[in-house]
């Protein structure tokens, strides 16, 4: 059996934010995915491997390399590899690249959890990063809020400015100011300590919360998740694995009842007008496998 090889500039040719969300709602629809995932680190570096299988889709292996310091170096953090999988004879379909899947499955992701808690006319949304995520995140919210401000704060002042003015945004020097002015906030950081205080908060606003993978992380503080009605694109993958939830479940700060509903159940994403709402992204192979499969499907019908 032959298959596909698609590069970045070639997949990213036939794809819309539009098509994919229609991808994640059907995926969603059919059997529960099975995964499995392996963490190994040293220090601050991580491997990442992560599988998952659902019947009448396919089987997809991620497999993530992420190097923090490699920012220093002018290299990028993260690098990998994705392979498809037939559903009927286990056969590869296709090596999409790694960076394509990656961009487009994390952003997907938060604006997924984006169209259906967030405020659908805002007028700020704030990225919190200068990353490549947060980049694609800006592109992604675009296809749904095309007439909101986009605000960006980093740690580092100049390259925020730089970043901002690259991606037709602004920047802003306080953190505090930028959460407290937008109606969505997005965090793609490497913290390890929350930087966003759950007391600048405002009612009706939406956090999607992507930085976050390991135990040891965490972008956003207690007061934030008690404050919030707190959702997550899959429990399987963020309850026990995620700092963002494992660790102020495990203190008592919030109980596991807290996590209201992931994906699978989409009807329970809901809210009043003056609720604070949180989606953890926390990225999982299912979600790998079903933006694999929608590439591999919008390709092959160019």
């Amino acid at each position: 059996m032959t298959f596909d090889i698609i590069g970045f500039k070639d997949g990213e040719s036939v794809l819309t934010w539009d098509g994919l969300m229609d991808a994640f709602a059907r995926g969603h629809t059919m059997p529960k995915a099975e995964i499995g995932d392996t963490f190994l680190y040293r220090n601050k570096d991580t491997l990442l491997s992560r599988a998952a299988w659902i019947d009448g889709l396919g089987q997809a292996v991620k497999t993530a390399t992420i190097f923090p310091v490699n920012k220093d170096k002018g290299q990028p953090a993260i690098n990998g590899s994705v392979s498809l999988f037939s559903d009927e004879t286990g056969e590869m379909e296709a090596l999409i690249d790694f960076h394509l899947v990656t961009k487009w499955k994390t952003a997907g992701d938060s604006l997924y959890a984006a169209r259906m808690l967030a405020n659908p006319d805002p007028e700020t949304i704030l990225i919190v990063g200068t990353g490549t995520v947060a980049g694609s995140m800006i592109d992604a919210y675009r296809s749904t809020f095309p007439d909101a401000k986009y605000v960006v704060w980093g740690r580092n002042r100049d390259y925020a400015a730089q970043f901002a003015e690259a991606h037709a945004a602004s920047s802003v020097a306080e953190l505090e100011d930028g959460v407290r002015e937008a109606q969505i906030i997005c965090t793609a950081t490497m913290a390890t300590d929350p930087v966003l205080n759950g007391e600048w908060l405002q009612s009706g606003q939406h956090l999607d919360l992507i930085g976050a993978y390991r135990p040891d992380m965490r972008e956003v503080d207690d007061t934030a998740m008690q404050r919030a009605r707190v959702f997550v694109d899959s429990f399987d993958t963020t309850l026990d694995h995620i700092g963002e939830l494992k660790n102020p479940i495990a203190s008592g700060a919030i109980s596991r009842d807290h996590v209201l509903a992931d994906f699978y159940t989409p009807d329970a994403f809901t809210r009043a007008p003056d609720d604070i709402t949180i989606c953890k992204n926390g990225g999982g192979a299912h979600l790998d496998l079903m933006t694999c499969r929608h590439i591999l499907d919008q390709w092959r019908d160019r």
